[in-house]
């Protein structure tokens, strides 16, 4: 998913009761433009891959931040979204979730942005999946989703794969879960397919379609 791509989906963000504060002053896009510079700029190349920003803080006008504020949560969505995207475009690896934070800054005028990103590894004792190329995707606050589709946060280019095939989250109990999420042809856990939701110890091995990921802790 390109950056045009992304453009046309905020555009439409911003459109019907929000469309006329985003008629002038800085527009969203522009922001996702300066994320992905700042991904690019900051990129360093490690054993593993090509390592890039992984936590992203966007410093905005006392002004800008109102205008905001109403599809703030969408905002940031679409920004890591959009980290995502590009990473997997330029064969970038992240060291831990993807986060984007808006924050004010009142040295800025209004039209003016900054934006940080650094390299930050999950807290130890932290979860995550271990993909069959080695690669780590950390499972944080929000849920991990398997499938097709390149909104997921694990992509897998395999026909039996269902678009949105399954997910891994934290349970309620502090420990986490997997739930397949209405796939084609299920999800299994350690060779045994997953009914509903099911708690995962570490080492747990999860397989959807023919790609296998490890759960640890």
């Amino acid at each position: 998913m390109g950056l045009q791509q992304f453009e046309r989906r905020l555009e439409r963000l911003v459109e019907g009761v929000f469309a006329k504060a985003f008629r002038s002053g800085l527009q969203p896009v522009e922001v996702g433009r300066r994320l992905t510079r700042e991904m690019d700029l900051r990129r360093t190349v490690a054993p593993r891959g090509t390592l890039t920003p992984n936590r992203f803080v966007v410093l905005l006008s006392p002004e800008d931040h109102d205008r905001f504020a109403p599809i703030e949560e969408e905002l940031i969505a679409e920004l890591v979204s959009q980290a995502r995207d590009h990473a997997r475009s330029e064969n970038y690896v992240f060291i831990g979730p993807v986060t984007v934070t808006l924050d004010i800054d009142h040295g800025l005028s209004p039209g003016m942005c900054l934006v940080a990103g650094e390299m930050v590894r999950p807290a130890a004792g932290a979860a995550s999946l271990v993909l069959p190329d080695g690669r780590r995707v950390a499972i944080g606050n929000r849920p991990v989703t398997l499938g097709r589709l390149p909104e997921c946060e694990v992509v897998l280019a395999d026909p039996n794969v269902s678009r949105r095939h399954a997910e891994v989250r934290a349970g309620e109990d502090g420990g986490y879960v997997v739930r397949d999420l209405g796939s084609t042809n299920g999800t299994r856990r350690n060779g045994v397919i997953v009914n509903g939701v099911e708690r995962l110890a570490p080492g747990d091995e999860i397989t959807v379609g023919a790609s296998t990921v490890r759960f640890e802790v």
